[in-house]
């Protein structure tokens, strides 16, 4: 597994990116002084991004039915946890844009090379937002489990 968008696993089977741009933005406010250069001001996080760039060989790799799989993802309108096959958590992503071009031909139409990009976009705040308290979880994930010794026991 190289990605996971959701349930969507990207590997070679389905859409083998040859590419990934990972983009994060910091935003800084300037406020003008006399006589002196600006003064700048740490606004906080901007807006964080994600490219997959590739191309298919439908007779190698996977084809157009996974790229509309990814498109009826974006049809539902939601966000999608994106997670690397490393097992690292990106963060909540949307689909933005699907991108593809068709090339060299089979005579029934077919293309033989699809190259596509895949634009993603982070629309939650931070993973502990999208997690939670992690300490307040296990703590309550005790509180069950003892409740449900107690219940054994009894």
């Amino acid at each position: 597994m190289m990605l996971a968008l959701g349930m969507f696993v990207f590997e070679r089977r389905t859409l083998p990116y040859q590419s990934m741009q990972y983009s994060r933005e910091y935003r800084w406010s300037s406020n003008d002084r006399v006589g002196k250069p600006p003064a700048y001001q740490y606004l906080g996080e901007g807006e964080t991004s994600c490219q997959l760039s590739g191309t298919l060989y439908p007779a190698i790799t996977g084809g157009a039915i996974s790229l509309r799989m990814v498109e009826l993802m974006a049809d539902e309108g939601r966000a999608w946890p994106l997670i690397e096959g490393t097992g690292n958590i990106l963060g909540m992503f949307v689909v933005e844009r699907v991108s593809t071009t068709h090339a060299e031909f089979f005579s029934d139409g077919a293309a033989r090379k699809i190259d596509f990009t895949l634009s993603l976009k982070r629309v939650d705040e931070s993973l502990t937002a999208m997690l939670g308290d992690l300490k307040q979880q296990v703590g309550n994930l005790v509180t069950s489990a003892g409740k449900l010794a107690g219940g054994l026991t009894g």
